[in-house]
């Protein structure tokens, strides 16, 4: 046996993993792409959660800065993430939408009602199908709406201490959400 014989596989193996690594690396596994990204976000017409017989659709959305949280009970991070959640409705202006992304509304209903309720609404997506729109690849997911109702960002995994402060809250600021201690009136919308 040669030399090449045993290099030269090797040299392949070296190859195709260093492709790998490259092709497969996802960086910051929190920003995944989204194509609603300066756009628009979808139009929807929605049930809550707490009044199957109350809609909300996109234009409901539209005059405040927001931020849309895909949340569910079947989903362990999306507890961890609650308390940051219900920290921040209570200290901002920040308006916040939960989407129950593929979940039994029962569930989710004692799951609010055991843990507290950090949203202004909350849609029922049972099926899925407002989730498929919005490009949801899991829960947590949240997405941060303009004004114009544009989405301007978006998050994949929980929200906590460190990602308000660091990711979230400047980008509201932009937006001209008050936050607490903020002497200054929002001045969205």
């Amino acid at each position: 046996m040669s030399r090449a014989s045993f290099y030269i596989p090797l040299a392949v193996f070296a190859l195709i993993m260093g492709l790998g690594y490259i092709g497969f690396d996802l960086g910051a596994r929190n920003e995944l792409p989204s194509a609603l990204i300066n756009k628009p976000f979808p139009e929807f017409n929605a049930r809550l959660l707490d009044d199957a017989e109350q809609t909300v659709t996109r234009d409901d959305l539209l005059g405040k800065p927001a931020m849309v949280n895909v949340w569910a009970t079947w989903c362990p991070t999306c507890l961890s993430e609650h308390g940051e959640l219900m920290r921040i409705a209570a200290t901002t202006d920040v308006v916040i939408v939960g989407v129950n992304y593929k979940d039994r509304p029962d569930a989710a209903k004692q799951w609010l009602a055991q843990y507290g309720n950090p949203y202004d609404w909350v849609l029922d997506d049972r099926d899925g199908l407002l989730g498929i729109e919005m490009g949801v690849y899991g829960a947590p997911e949240t997405f941060l709406l303009n004004a114009q109702g544009e989405v301007v960002y978006k998050r994949v995994g929980d929200i906590n201490p460190r990602i308000w402060r660091d990711e979230l809250e400047p980008r509201f600021r932009l937006l001209g959400v008050s936050m607490s201690g903020d002497s200054a009136v929002s001045t969205a919308p």
